[in-house]
């Protein structure tokens, strides 16, 4: 029985250190952004303009040719 009591004092000893420890860590602040919006916009009209170029080669054959696929 008093080596129960022993284990459980140590136990709450070393939880009550370690919830200490946790509690006294801050959070850093969050960085600057790093971009402002630009280079996101600058990617959309990069993948239109690469979904133009393949409708333009998808579409020209078949208005060239001279079957009829409809």
């Amino acid at each position: 029985m008093a080596v129960s009591k022993i284990v459980v004092s140590m136990f709450l000893v070393i939880f009550a250190m370690a919830f200490f420890t946790v509690q006294a860590q801050e959070f850093a602040p969050a960085p600057a952004p790093t971009s402002d919006g630009v280079s996101v916009d600058q990617g959309i009209a990069y993948v239109l303009m690469l979904v133009a170029l393949v409708l333009t080669y998808l579409i020209h054959p078949m208005d060239a040719s001279s079957y009829n696929f409809f």
